[in-house]
């Protein structure tokens, strides 16, 4: 076996080892952390904890003399609390931002001066999937583009007609004052009731989202979409969208829980968003608690 190869699959600090350069770091290390999360894109991972191994290693300045002095070097616990502090903060689609996030959250303590980073999911299969990644302080950094604050218009009903639709749309691009996201209410359908308020909450999602597609076949003009990335991207590049709320509020920290309103996730949208204001079209009280100003038309 080559060296390149054995390298590709040794532990992080072999990797590290071989690409100290001229200036050899000391080096911190952890192998083999095991903890289990909620993690993954596939509905299947979902509200299914799974093993995830940690290997890492840190190149790191001491600062100064060490002097037997804890308090002088990075500790292994921080690097364990950096894992289990960005675990908690949120539930985790991708292991590559989970990777990134806490490499960052390393790289913030003094000492560390770069990251090789291993994280393996050991449960989808006979096998370990994973990422690796390395990165160092004061790397280069991509800025992104921010995206323009849109208007919120919140439709509590769908059943509307195209043309009504078609103008009520008009007038919100005639304003001119940002791209606009449009949101809707809870269709007045049966729905199934479930026994838990999770689960609950979880149809009322379902729900929301059918009245999103079924509002943006009304109107060629309108995209739905689900995710930050997809709204971001909409919004720097234009165009009207609907939003289905379900990914959002199911992976968001403090979003809108069960026995939320419609209007409730239109709200916390808008504070996300950092919108202009929140259009409300519809028979309904907004939360007195709204971060944007509000319009009732």
């Amino acid at each position: 076996m080559s060296d390149v190869i054995r390298l590709a699959f040794a532990h992080p600090e072999e990797r590290a080892a071989a690409m100290a350069g001229d200036v050899p770091r000391d080096r911190l290390s952890l192998r083999d952390f095991v903890v289990t999360a909620d993690i993954g894109a596939f509905q299947d991972e979902r509200g299914r904890a799974q093993r995830l191994r940690f290997n890492v290693a840190v190149e790191v300045v001491p600062a100064g003399p060490v002097g037997d002095d804890v308090d002088r070097i990075l500790s292994y616990d921080r690097l364990i609390e950096a894992i289990e502090i960005e675990l908690g903060q949120a539930r985790y689609n991708l292991v590559e931002t989970l990777a990134e996030n806490i490499a960052a959250r390393i790289l913030s303590e003094p000492q560390a001066e770069r990251v090789f980073l291993r994280i393996e999911k050991l449960d989808r299969g006979p096998y370990a999937l994973g990422v690796e990644i390395v990165r160092k302080k004061g790397g280069a950094t991509v800025e992104r583009a921010t995206a323009p604050r849109p208007v919120i218009a919140h439709f509590e009903r769908t059943d509307i007609e195209p043309a009504v639709l078609a103008r009520r749309l008009d007038e919100l691009a005639a304003k001119g004052d940002g791209p606009v996201v449009l949101t809707v209410g809870l269709p007045d359908l049966p729905r199934p009731c479930a026994r838990n308020d999770e689960a609950q909450w979880r149809i009322e999602l379902l729900a929301i989202e059918q009245n999103a597609w079924a509002l943006a076949a009304l109107d060629s003009r309108l995209r739905v979409a689900a995710s930050r990335t997809e709204l971001d991207w909409a919004l720097r590049n234009g165009g009207m969208i609907v939003w289905a709320p379900g990914k959002m509020a199911l992976d968001v920290q403090g979003a809108p829980g069960p026995g939320a309103r419609a209007i409730d996730l239109a709200a916390w949208l808008a504070g996300q968003l950092d919108a202009l204001r929140l259009v409300v079209h519809g028979q309904v009280s907004a939360p007195a608690a709204c971060r944007v100003p509000i319009e009732v038309v």
